[in-house]
């Protein structure tokens, strides 16, 4: 099994779990509540939203772990039930959560020594703009997109979570990468044109 948990009995909680038990489940979670609500909070911009969101996550993953089949990262199997289950909330029309400051604090004491998506999105314009870009993608290119680059999987790994082939995948990237493209030279044009600095 393909199971991305730094610890030598990531495979056995997973077994144990998959068997039932509440309490390895929650062990294997624990390695990755902090990158999950990271990637909840870029999805929602709101720390309330984003901690429901992740325990939603975390609850559906639980309902159906015995359809978890190893051939993809047990972390891209959890942002694709993530990606899913923010869809279908944005689907139901729930209040848009706006970003804050309060929101922006209460994750800030969350330790994580990698640079999540939420902390690339900060550091330049261009990070907001590429972000904003995935967002205005259809869904099916905003999902391999959002598992490629920010969950970082394969594209193996990236077919395996959404039940489709490897080459529906690389069809999806290479539309949803055309498209940002032609929105980052549409963005230049007019910077051009406005005599702004790129």
């Amino acid at each position: 099994m393909c199971v991305d948990i730094e610890t030598p009995d990531a495979e056995s909680l997973l077994t144990l779990a998959r068997a039932g038990d509440a309490r390895a489940f929650g062990e294997l979670c624990r390695a990755y509540e902090t990158r999950l609500l990271r990637h909840a909070m870029t999805l929602c911009g709101n720390a309330a939203a984003a901690e429901d969101l992740a325990q939603d996550t975390l609850v559906e993953a639980w309902k159906c772990l015995r359809r978890y089949n190893g051939q993809c990262l047990f972390f891209t199997w959890l942002c694709a039930i993530l990606l899913n289950r923010h869809r279908n909330a944005c689907r139901r029309r729930l209040p848009a959560p706006t970003d804050s400051d309060e929101s922006q604090d209460r994750l800030a004491h969350l330790p994580d020594h990698r640079p999540g998506p939420d902390h690339e999105a900060q550091i330049s314009e261009q990070s907001v703009f590429v972000w904003q870009c995935v967002q205005a993608l259809p869904d099916k290119q905003r999902q391999v997109i959002y598992l490629r680059f920010y969950a970082e999987d394969s594209l193996k790994g990236i077919a395996a979570a959404l039940g489709c082939s490897v080459g529906t995948v690389k069809s999806r990237l290479f539309n949803a990468l055309d498209k940002l493209r032609g929105m980052n030279a549409a963005r230049t044009l007019h910077s051009q044109a406005k005599g702004e600095p790129l």
